[in-house]
């Protein structure tokens, strides 16, 4: 498999999670524009389709898959197909999340921690158990998973994101570890106040024109997916520019 300065993941197979809107569809045109093939997984048809039309205006190419996350046998059967088509998976983005509704713990209700849990964590966990063994195929597998400063921060009316948030930096760091002697590696990536729906609805009063977006962001995707990246279970800070250990993220 051969890469260039221009298409440093030409020939490279990547799933992204969330990819039809936001940090995720920014991370997919990122990851296609340098070469690589991307499996779109969102829930919406209809945005998938246009993510798929502005990757190919870039002469790239995709395959969609509109998927529900929390239909966890639908991942398993999606891990089958890679393995069919491709015997193998090189990067995986898991961006998909979602915030929950902000408000004290005691009032949250069990819907809605079961609604964050699921999507946040223990999709994040099936994408991992179906993944595995085709990043274990890769020469170099990249495992990148969106987390935020709500792990450490705790910050009042936040329990639910914040908690699962901590469980997936906790997971990655995990299987980071269970991975330590493999081609594979995997990163937790932090993005900061960005200019996404998700922060709107937090912070309703904040001026978006003084955010960065998720295309300011997305070039780092492709720095943490490339065969030359050789850090592992650290967090990238987009904010500060910096890969951190855990203890240091704050």
């Amino acid at each position: 498999m051969t890469a260039s300065a221009e298409k440093p993941l030409d020939g490279r197979i990547a799933v992204v999670t969330g990819a039809s809107r936001g940090i995720g569809r920014a991370a997919a045109l990122a990851l296609a524009g340098a070469g690589a093939h991307v499996v779109a997984v969102a829930r919406t048809q209809g945005a998938l389709e246009e993510l798929d039309d502005a990757i190919r205006a870039a002469g790239s190419s995709a395959t969609l898959v509109p998927l529900d996350l929390t239909d966890y046998d639908a991942i398993d059967r999606l891990g089958a197909g890679l393995y069919e088509r491709w015997k193998r998976l090189d990067i995986v983005i898991g961006n998909a999340g979602i915030l929950g509704n902000l408000m004290p713990i005691g009032h949250v209700t069990p819907k809605t921690w079961s609604q964050v849990m699921d999507i946040n964590v223990t999709a994040n966990w099936r994408l991992i158990r179906s993944f595995d063994p085709l990043l274990r195929m890769s020469d170099a597998g990249r495992a990148i998973f969106v987390t935020s400063g709500a792990a450490q921060k705790c910050k009042a009316y936040w329990g639910p994101y914040s908690v699962s948030k901590a469980a997936l930096d906790a997971l990655v760091r995990t299987y980071a570890a269970e991975t330590a002697t493999t081609n594979v590696r995997a990163m937790l990536l932090n993005p900061g106040p960005l200019r996404t729906a998700m922060r709107r609805a937090a912070m309703p009063g904040e001026d978006q024109d003084s955010l960065k977006t998720p295309d300011d962001l997305a070039p780092h995707f492709v720095r943490l997916a490339s065969p030359d990246w050789t850090e592992s279970g650290k967090i990238y800070d987009f904010p500060s520019d910096r890969v951190l250990t855990p203890q240091m993220a704050v």
